[in-house]
Parts: C-alpha cells; sequence; structure tokens
C-alpha cells in the first residue's frame, strides 16, 4: 500500500512505520517541525527510519503544506497516529484545544481531500484511557483530560467518515513498553536498578495493560492490512499483560535479572488512594504466532537495548 503517516516520530510511531515498511509498504510520513529541531529520543526514533520512508518535515497535519501533501499522490491508506501530547499528564491539560489539533483544523475537508486522491481508509490510533474503552471500573470514564481529548478526536472521525461513507479502523493503544520509549515506568525501574538502587511502586494495585512495542507493531501492521474498502467502522483493542502493576513489576524484573547482571530490588507500597480508575485493560488477545512474534526474543532484545543505553553487560547480548 501507498500509506500517509502521522505522528513518526514517536515511541509507538517509530515502530508501526517500521513494521510498516518491513512488509513491504510505501510509507511517507509527515513531522510538524524541521529535521534540525529534533534531538535525543525522537531523532533516534526518525533515524530508525529515515532511510527507508519519504519524509515530509515542517508540515504540520491540516497545514497548507500538509494539504499539498495530500494532492501529490493517490493514497491507499491515512494512518493518523499524531496526537497534541504537550504536558499530557497535567491535570490543566486542554482537551478542547488537543482537539483542534488533533483533527486539523478543517477534518471534513482532510477527509474529502483524500477522497479525491482515492483513499477511502482511515486508521486512527486510540488509547485506552478514553472514554468508553476497553474494560475495566469507574464506568470507563477518561482516565484524563489527555484520554478526553483522544475520545473526542475519536468521535469526531467516527462522525465525518460516517457521513462521507469512508472506512474508519481504530487502533486502540494500551500501556506499551520497549526500546526508545519516553522515560516512563519500565524505564524508570531501569534507570534505577542500572544504578543499583531498589525501587518503590508507589502504585502498585492498578490494574494495567503493558504490552511489548514490537508486538503491538505487528498487530498494528496486520490490522492495517485487513482494512477495507467498505464504509463502517472497525476496531481492535490489543492486549498484553493485564494485570496489576505490582505483578507487571515482578514479571519485568525476573526477565531483567535473567539477563543483566543486575538485582532488580523493588518494594510495593500500600496503594490506599486511586484518583485514575482502578482498571482499565484492553480486550482482543493476540496470536503470537500469526503475527511471527517471539516473547522470548523480545525479552532479549529489551535488555539488549538498555545494555547499550547503559554500556554495562548483558548475557543475550554476547
Amino acid at each position: 500500500m501507498n500509506i500517509l503517516f502521522t505522528g513518526a516520530s514517536s515511541f509507538t510511531g517509530a515502530w508501526f512505520v517500521q513494521e510498516l515498511v518491513k512488509a513491504g509498504h510505501s510509507v511517507t510520513a509527515i513531522f510538524k517541525s524541521p529535521l534540525s529541531t529534533y534531538t535525543y529520543l525522537r531523532l533516534d526514533r526518525i533515524n530508525l527510519n529515515r532511510s527507508s520512508i519519504e519524509s515530509i518535515y515542517d508540515c504540520s497535519f491540516g497545514s497548507d503544506s500538509f494539504f499539498n501533501v495530500l494532492l501529490s499522490k493517490k493514497w491507499d491508506l491515512f494512518c493518523h497516529h499524531a496526537a497534541d501530547v504537550t504536558n499530557y499528564k497535567s491535570p490543566d491539560f486542554n482537551p478542547v484545544s488537543a482537539l483542534e489539533n488533533n483533527v486539523g483544523g478543517d477534518l471534513k475537508r482532510i477527509l474529502k481531500t483524500l477522497q479525491q486522491q482515492g483513499c477511502n481508509r482511515v486508521l486512527l490510533t486510540g488509547s485506552v484511557f478514553e472514554q468508553n474503552e476497553g474494560a475495566g471500573s469507574d464506568e470507563l470514564r477518561a482516565v484524563s483530560p489527555y484520554g478526553l481529548s483522544k475520545g473526542l478526536t475519536s468521535e469526531m472521525f467516527r462522525y465525518y467518515c460516517q457521513i462521507l461513507e469512508m472506512k474508519l479502523a481504530k487502533f486502540v493503544i494500551p500501556n506499551p513498553f520497549g526500546p526508545y520509549e519516553e522515560f516512563r515506568f519500565t524505564s524508570f525501574l531501569m534507570q534505577n536498578w542500572f544504578s543499583k538502587k531498589p525501587v518503590l511502586v508507589s502504585m502498585p494495585a492498578y490494574v494495567r495493560d503493558n504490552i511489548h512495542v514490537s508486538l503491538l507493531a505487528k498487530a498494528y501492521r496486520q490490522f492495517a492490512e485487513q482494512i477495507d474498502n467498505k464504509p463502517g467502522f472497525v476496531k481492535l483493542n490489543p492486549s498484553g499483560y493485564p494485570e496489576s502493576q505490582g505483578a507487571f513489576t515482578a514479571r519485568f524484573a525476573a526477565e531483567m535479572r535473567a539477563r543483566l547482571d543486575l538485582e532488580c530490588e523493588y518494594e510495593l507500597g500500600q496503594q490506599k488512594e486511586f484518583p485514575e480508575p482502578k482498571v482499565r485493560i484492553n480486550t482482543d488477545l493476540l496470536n503470537a504466532d500469526s503475527l511471527s512474534w517471539n516473547e522470548v526474543q523480545a525479552w532479549d532484545d529489551l535488555a539488549c537495548y538498555y545494555e547499550t543505553l547503559y554500556q554495562v553487560a548483558c548475557s543475550t547480548c554476547l
């Protein structure tokens, strides 16, 4: 397929693009800023795919330059992975302004232009932290203002795709982890363990759905390839390890301890407060064999990534 992709400098976006290219698809990725402004992790992610895709820089979603890209060729699939994530963890995150950025200002015009260029298929990335997504507690309310913005974005896309008789496919992301991730839970664990520090897991009772990003990327690629041109809506909620954060910490520590010369010490705190819904997980089990994914290899690759990052000995890399 000839694919137009937004959000390729993000953690999951870089992995998705890499998997699409490996499968033989032609990917054109737009980046909202000039290449010279990208540094550190985002530049590393861009460089993962830079030689194998067409990259358009300084091109914001919905801008005049974006429409020029839309009109430049015929497209088979539009993958909208980008989202406004500025200060996404803040309770003051503005979901309304994020929504406007996520839909490019004039979503109907964008979608009609895609149709004009032969594309009737849209693949939107969603989040399990949206309202009414996945399974869990608290009546499936949005987990945060950021989650609310993603849910509103999904509703906008679904509305306009329906009235334009397009196919909308939604790929709902849970909690990905793996190489090139931002400083989040597993990278926090690794930073402390490589510093020979034990970790206090302060909120071990939350039940979340952590998933290897390599598995998530393969599921994304397969899902993208199965989207047909018939108007309608399809969705996939891929699940990885749906368990408490305490149980996942134990799993992660055991896998890293077996591969790295680390103690991986941790202590589970006594969680009494739940400012977020206690349970939020995805529901669609994945077939690793059909996706040609190997769990042991994924853990090996993750250990090697951190071995390189922290420059220590890793048994799987020897």
